[in-house]
């Protein structure tokens, strides 16, 4: 599976140009799947539901399947968090995977950069970061 990152400090507009690309990218014939990481806890379930019993309960992964779709939800508990490397190997195999975040990671990336935002760029310092998608010309870099 070729893999494709999308990177950027929050805020910058990240998941507005993955939910613009899949759509372009799927219609071009590929399989496209998208993985996000997230910096802090997150949940998919709701507080009271049988799923989300079943995870309070301890179990190390739910379930939860229906007519429409499929999740898998692993509780890390006391483990480490999974490597990106461990992740890909979970997924059903695609045309291309874009991943959105994983900044740290050495894959091919596009920066999203809003300068109005007011944080620093980071590709001035990330030789990952093939292109930079921004929303004013920025100096230095070949257009």
């Amino acid at each position: 599976m070729r893999t494709f990152g999308i990177v950027g400090l929050s805020g910058n507009g990240k998941t507005t140009l993955v939910v613009k690309l899949v759509p372009q990218l799927v219609k071009m014939g590929l399989r496209v799947s998208t993985m996000k990481h997230a910096h802090h806890g997150f949940d998919l379930d709701t507080p009271g539901k049988d799923s989300y019993r079943h995870r309070e309960a301890g179990a190390t992964e739910v379930m939860m399947s229906s007519s429409a779709r499929w999740v898998l939800q692993h509780e890390l508990r006391d483990e480490p968090e999974t490597t990106l490397e461990e992740l890909l190997a979970r997924m059903t195999p695609v045309d291309l995977v874009i991943i959105e975040g994983f900044k740290a990671y050495p894959h091919p990336k596009i920066e999203v950069y809003r300068p109005s935002v007011g944080k620093e760029p980071l590709y001035p310092t990330d030789p990952h970061i093939v292109a930079v998608a921004s929303d004013e010309d920025l100096k230095g870099l070949a257009v």
